[in-house]
């Protein structure tokens, strides 16, 4: 029996977010959508999302050529195409592919921590043993390259990186990304590049300086990326994710295990998701998800600025999470107990980073804000957190 670790962050989601009237920061979507709303976004108000018409058989098995299409041109282009993607229910289901296709007993596996916890927790489920590579506040969260060479092994098969990263909303850097590929190449090490909320960049994608590559566009044969509907594009509903890698053995040794977990992705979820990233589409849908994020990020960061002798944090420029840290008398608060508290109080609910993100008391007295949903939710969640702070710490 494959033994392991129970996954604390979905777990605390699935005990708590059904409450009745509860504010729920603790979501990572930007604010989802519909299918109505699509289109009223659309600049092509002639094509339809669904093919109605259609027979519902399993549908292409990999994915439809659209889809795969659409999701290539994400990338550069003379980098990637259609069967250089592979379609998978949610990027959760493209990061468990991934391990269990290409890790197991014998293997080494550095991942980056904090992140989310199917990225370490699963190749150590598969036998692999793996070494975790800390994120530092005093760095701000950004990985230290010259770590990975006491991280390494003769065994290391493969480097986790999230861009940007889940709990923190810190991107890892352009110059820090070619540093992490070369390392892995000059190795023959895998990448794993989990960009679930790559897309969704604070100041934008166009001419902003400060985006870093994704590990696709750098011409390394051995990095395979990760991504979906749910986070940047609103889509968590249609459970539609990717694999990406220059390498089609890679791509082929995973399609092949794909056989065991899946036949294909609704055909309905594939013609939802490749309306969804029509230039027709794609581009308001991430204009609009760009700017909730900014607006809702401003917002944390005014609190945490009012309240700045009992949190801190570093600010995140990218995605949907903050990672902000609870202190009082110099001490980190016990963070599952403020998050219970506070949501036993007020109603307002975050995760608590310790129990989610870390082992034993690393990360204590941190919790993960998701705030790019609702902004009228955020305002009264951040406002009931204000006064609970106000009396009680």
């Amino acid at each position: 029996m494959v033994r392991f670790e129970r996954f604390e962050v979905e777990k605390w989601m699935d005990d708590y977010e059904n409450i009745p009237a509860i504010l729920n920061i603790a979501e990572t979507c930007a604010a989802s959508v519909s299918i109505d709303e699509l289109v009223q976004l659309s600049e092509d108000k002639t094509v339809n999302p669904l093919q109605t018409g259609t027979v519902l058989t399993y549908g292409a098995i990999r994915g439809s050529s659209t889809l795969r299409e659409r999701i290539a041109s994400l990338y550069e282009e003379e980098q990637l195409s259609a069967d250089n993607v592979l379609i998978t229910q949610g990027a959760i289901a493209a990061n468990f592919l991934v391990f269990y296709s290409l890790v197991g007993p014998g293997d080494h596996v550095i991942c980056v921590y904090p992140t989310y916890q199917q990225l370490f927790s699963v190749p150590e489920s598969l036998g692999a043993e793996v070494s975790l590579w800390r994120l530092r506040a005093e760095n701000r969260f950004i990985p230290d390259v010259d770590e990975l060479q006491k991280l390494v092994k003769s065994n290391t098969k493969m480097i986790v990186i999230n861009n940007p990263n889940n709990p923190t909303g810190v991107p890892i850097p352009g110059d820090v990304v070619n540093k992490i590929v070369d390392f892995a190449k000059a190795r023959g090490i895998i990448i794993l590049s989990d960009e679930v909320y790559r897309p969704l960049f604070h100041d934008g994608l166009e001419n902003n300086a400060k985006v870093p590559p994704s590990v696709a566009d750098l011409g390394y044969e051995q990095a395979i990326v990760t991504g979906s509907l749910s986070k940047a594009y609103s889509l968590a509903g249609i459970r539609v994710g990717w694999i990406a890698s220059r390498d089609k053995a890679i791509i082929e040794r995973l399609a092949e295990a794909r056989h065991y977990t899946a036949i294909s992705v609704s055909q309905l979820d594939d013609q939802v998701a490749s309306y969804a990233l029509s230039p027709a589409v794609r581009r308001p849908l991430l204009k609009r998800n760009m700017a909730l994020a900014k607006r809702n990020a401003d917002m944390v960061k005014a609190f945490v600025e009012k309240h700045n002798s009992v949190c801190t944090w570093v600010a995140p420029s990218a995605g949907t999470t903050a990672f902000i840290q609870f202190h009082v008398g110099g001490k980190p608060v016990d963070d599952v107990a403020f998050c219970r508290d506070v949501l036993d109080q007020t109603k307002v609910f975050f995760v608590p980073g310790s129990y989610c993100f870390g082992r034993g008391q690393d990360f204590a007295g941190y919790v993960r804000v998701g705030y790019a949903g609702s902004t009228a939710v955020l305002a009264e969640a951040l406002d009931k957190l204000g006064v609970y702070m106000e009396q009680k710490v």
